[in-house]
């Protein structure tokens, strides 16, 4: 955030000291209490912060307010890879506010408007400080308007891998995992700040765009197409997805009526047909261990090879570069439950989300003739999962809970290790009471945020006769492997 210092000034350093009249004091006192804090006299109202303090991510976030509704209005041009934004963003304050800030990296800010009034700003680095032209009360609603434009950039995260918007062989995509988002479009970029979307992306007649929940309306007119997505459950903003590009599309619905919308790059069009087509099973199939399908769609978004260097969970419709397997396809649906719709509050509490969803791939080769759950962790724990020795010395480099610094929270040890926690709660309770924890505890925060404190604890109330504290101090947290159970 921006800080903002008043200076008195107008008194020469060789004035002399004159004694005031306690009234005029006391006068004086409170002009300056008015001045420095944008008072008139009545509650303070005070900035928000310009981060929440995340472990891993201090200044991602702001402080102040809760965004109810993103609604984005985009334009985007591939071949000048130029992006035209209109976020009205709808939100609640949280305490009295005099100022706020979005995230947004890269773009160039042209206007913002709060409450249909002009705002004063300043975009610095990834902060845009927002000063609207009246003061906010706590608990008031307010929207915001702000329009931008420019090229969005690719960030590169400290693990070495890219996010943010990227550029592809026939448009772009955009990923957001853990602070991408923010080079898109403005926002309060935590996963801890969930919201509804509309978002409406204008690109080439002949070019597809594809983004989260469902789309609404499809419009072509003078040579460009708009299509208008809407994310009716909260989503984080790191989940959000934009795809640009020629995709081969598919509409269908499960048994059960869900709809599934599939965007396949026609490169990977023949390789991905088969295992896209069990989507409507594999949903069926983690809403029986996990629990009613959180969201009102699901599907798949596929791009060409290279154009993406991982998977990732993207709300209602997972990316992947290239055709997925079915260990990954089956991940990635998992996420919708633990990850998405129950989201981390904070990146420490990264292993919530994939040992749940590393988990589920064990569950799923069990339950269709692969290795069982037990093999998995047995093989783990022997050192004998990876063909390479370095791969699995990794599993036990840190604590599932608590991974050493930003660019280690996507590694081993959150999904192997994280996965390692479930099976020996599994082991303690029996299977019968292991699926009441994973679908109440889906059930217990669904479409919320929660930690690992919150998990432990709701593990240890449902199974009040059980022990679990080996199982927390040697595998959530210990360092190493731990003794041979």
């Amino acid at each position: 955030m921006v800080s903002r210092r008043h200076r008195i000034t107008g008194v020469p350093r060789s004035a002399p000291v004159v004694p005031a009249a306690p009234a005029v004091v006391g006068a004086v006192a409170a002009l300056l209490v008015m001045v420095l804090t944008g008072c008139d006299g009545g509650e303070r109202s005070t900035a928000g912060t310009s981060g929440l303090r995340d472990p891993y991510f201090p200044k991602s976030g702001n402080g102040g307010y809760d965004v109810t509704h993103y609604d984005l209005t985009l334009d985007y041009d591939p071949k000048a890879r130029r992006l035209t934004g209109t976020a009205e963003i709808e939100a609640r304050a949280e305490q009295d506010l005099n100022a706020f800030n979005l995230d947004l990296k890269g773009m160039r800010v042209t206007g913002v408007e709060v409450a249909g009034e002009p705002a004063r700003f300043d975009h610095g680095g990834q902060e845009l400080t927002v000063r609207p032209h009246e003061d906010l009360d706590e608990g008031a609603a307010f929207s915001t308007v702000v329009r931008y434009s420019g090229t969005p950039e690719t960030i590169t995260d400290s693990d070495g891998s890219e996010e943010g918007w990227l550029r592809t062989a026939d448009g772009a995509l955009a990923l957001g995992e853990p602070t991408g988002s923010m080079a898109w479009f403005p926002g309060n970029h935590h996963p801890s700040d969930k919201a509804t979307y509309d978002i409406t992306v204008t690109v080439p007649e002949g070019l597809t765009a594809v983004s989260n929940g469902e789309l609404r309306r499809e419009d072509t007119e003078r040579g460009r197409t708009s299509f208008a997505w809407r994310v009716g459950e909260p989503m984080a903003t790191y989940v959000a997805t934009v795809a640009v590009g020629d995709y081969e599309t598919r509409s269908s619905k499960t048994a059960d009526g869900l709809p599934a919308y599939v965007a396949v790059d026609p490169s990977q069009a023949k390789a991905s047909a088969e295992v896209l087509a069990r989507i409507p099973e594999i949903t069926e199939w983690a809403e029986l261990n996990f629990g009613p399908y959180p969201f009102s769609s699901t599907g798949a978004i596929v791009e060409r090879e290279g154009d993406a260097g991982y998977a990732l969970e993207t709300q209602n419709r997972p990316v992947f570069p290239g055709a997925p397997g079915i260990d990954l396809l089956v991940h990635e649906l998992a996420h919708q439950w633990y990850g998405n719709s129950v989201t981390p509050k904070s990146w420490r509490d990264m292993w919530l989300n994939e040992g749940f969803a590393t988990y589920a791939e064990w569950l799923w080769n069990e339950d269709h003739a692969g290795d069982t759950a037990q093999d998995v962790f047995d093989a783990l724990y022997a050192g004998d999962y990876y063909d390479s020795e370095a791969d699995n010395d990794a599993v036990w480099a840190f604590p599932p809970a608590k991974p050493p610094s930003a660019a280690r929270i996507s590694d081993s040890p959150v999904y192997q290790r994280g996965a390692m926690v479930l099976h020996k709660i599994r082991e303690t309770v029996g299977d019968d009471t292991f699926y009441d924890i994973v679908q109440g505890w889906a059930a217990a925060h669904r479409h919320g945020n929660a930690d690992t404190a919150e998990f432990t604890a709701y593990v240890e109330k449902k199974a009040p006769g059980e022990d679990f504290e080996r199982i927390w101090k040697d595998w959530l947290y210990g360092e190493g492997r731990p003794a041979k159970p």
